[in-house]
This record gives C-alpha cells, sequence and structure tokens, in this order.
C-alpha cells in the first residue's frame, strides 16, 4: 500500500531531480506522453535508432517499451536498450499494446518478458489476458474486459516472471506476489483521449526512477494519473478540454489534492 505522505515525497524527488524518461514507443503518442511527463516534473527523451539506445539508456532513470506501432527494427531497439538497463539496474516498463490483435503484439512482449527483461508490466485487462494465453481477440488497442477480469491472468504473469503487473481499467489493480492494490480514481471520458494509457505508463516509469519498490511506484503512478483524469474530468467539456485540464492539474498537484486518491488491498 501506499500513501499520500509517501507519493509526495517520491513526487518532490522528481520534481527536484528531474529524471530523465526514456521512451521507444508508438508514433501515435509521442507528444502526450513527453508532455504528461514534462508537466509531472520528468524530463522525456524518445528514441528509434538502435545506434544512440544503448548510450541513451546508460543516462535514464528508467525506460518505457511501448509496442503500439511495432515493427521489426524497434524491437531490435527495445531488447538493446532493456539488456543494457538490466545490466545498469535501471527500470523496465512495458507497455504491451494491443496485445492478442496480431502475432508480433503479443510475440514481442513475450518475449521480452521471457528474458527477464521487464520490472513492471502495465496494460488493459484484454492485453493483460492475451498474454497469459487468452484466446479472446481484442478490439484493436481497446480493452474488452473489465481490469477485475484480469487478475488471475495478471497475478499468472507477476509469479511466472518476476514482475510487477498493472492492469488499468474502471479500477487500477496492481499486482506483485501476494501482494494486490486497487485503486478507484478515473474517469471514463479519460479513454476518449489518445494515449491516456500510454501516459500510465510513463508516470508509473517516472515514479520507479525514484521509488525502487516497483509495486509501490506503479500504485503511485495509477494514483495520480486516475486523481488527476478524475479532476480534469469533473471540469471538461468533452475529451479536447480534458486533455489540457489533465496536463494542468498533474503540474499543479500538492499535497492536499493527493487526500483524494481512494486506495484499499492487501
Amino acid at each position: 500500500m501506499i500513501t499520500r505522505d509517501e507519493t509526495w515525497k517520491r513526487l518532490g524527488q522528481i520534481r527536484t531531480g528531474k529524471p530523465l524518461i526514456l521512451n521507444i514507443t508508438n508514433i501515435v503518442v509521442t507528444n502526450i506522453t513527453a508532455n504528461v511527463l514534462l508537466a509531472l516534473g520528468a524530463s522525456p527523451a524518445m528514441a528509434v535508432s538502435e545506434d544512440e539506445i544503448e548510450e541513451l539508456t546508460s543516462l535514464s532513470g528508467a525506460l518505457v517499451l511501448n509496442t503500439g506501432t511495432p515493427c521489426r527494427s524497434q524491437i531490435k531497439t527495445m531488447n538493446l536498450a532493456a539488456a543494457r538497463a538490466r545490466d545498469l539496474s535501471i527500470p523496465v516498463i512495458l507497455d504491451p499494446v494491443g496485445a492478442g490483435a496480431s502475432r508480433i503484439r503479443t510475440e514481442a512482449p513475450l518475449q521480452m518478458l521471457e528474458k527477464n527483461m521487464v520490472d513492471i508490466l502495465r496494460g488493459n485487462a484484454s492485453e493483460i489476458m492475451a498474454l497469459a494465453g487468452s484466446s479472446d481477440k481484442p478490439r484493436g488497442v481497446d480493452s474488452l474486459h473489465g481490469s477485475d477480469q484480469a487478475i488471475e491472468a495478471a497475478t499468472g504473469l507477476s509469479e511466472k516472471f518476476g514482475c510487477v503487473v498493472c492492469v488499468s481499467g474502471e479500477t487500477d489493480n496492481i499486482l506483485s506476489d501476494s501482494k494486490i492494490c486497487r485503486i478507484a480514481n478515473g474517469h471514463p471520458m479519460m479513454t476518449l483521449v489518445t494515449g491516456m494509457g500510454c501516459s500510465c505508463t510513463c508516470l508509473v516509469a517516472a515514479f520507479s526512477s525514484v521509488e525502487k519498490d516497483y509495486f509501490k511506484a506503479a500504485a503511485m503512478g495509477m494514483a495520480v494519473m486516475g486523481l488527476c483524469g478524475e479532476e480534469a474530468a469533473g471540469q471538461a467539456k468533452g475529451p479536447g478540454s480534458l486533455e489540457t485540464l489533465f496536463l494542468d492539474l498533474l503540474y499543479n498537484l500538492d499535497s492536499d489534492k493527493l487526500k483524494k486518491i481512494r486506495i484499499s488491498g492487501r
């Protein structure tokens, strides 16, 4: 479990230290995820080339791997970065966008997990279930399942690959070993803004750069995401204004606002 004080302390460390969060990500979300990291207080970097990836990884506080628009060259770059991060004990956060929708979207994340390259796996319920072997086909990158439906799959993946698994949804479920944390913040309008799920992954990565208990880091990132999304939706007239308000709320987040995190678990 996390507390408001712990989350506030780690947020302060992000804002003071401005850790470099390296992203090998999909072409759809580069702008929003970079802006989300900047609003939080971190320093984003995006990379695609294997020629520089090991150097950049060495400078980073955390590494995000996002398979939303996969190709063979990108997957090679991801594997090079993940191997370097593992050597340097830099946390690796994997977002298996659209797992189950195509062969490469399923096999590439699984291969990274099997190589013990991943510290935190974050996806929606359908993606997590696909990696656990479900034969259900998702509708593109959208989830067809609720987050609670993926708890068994998430538990199995966590046990098998020794990583924290975060299932986002109406309730966010974070699992590791026998621990589970549930975060009930958020709003359905968040699903109407492209890249919000990928932004969750980036926030989790930023917190993992300053909190070495990755279960707590995942919970902190998801709690901040849900809280700011919920607050933004309460003020927004639609998804366009929600995105702008979300960034502003993230930038201005303070300890009093963190009192509104709704968290439970064991």
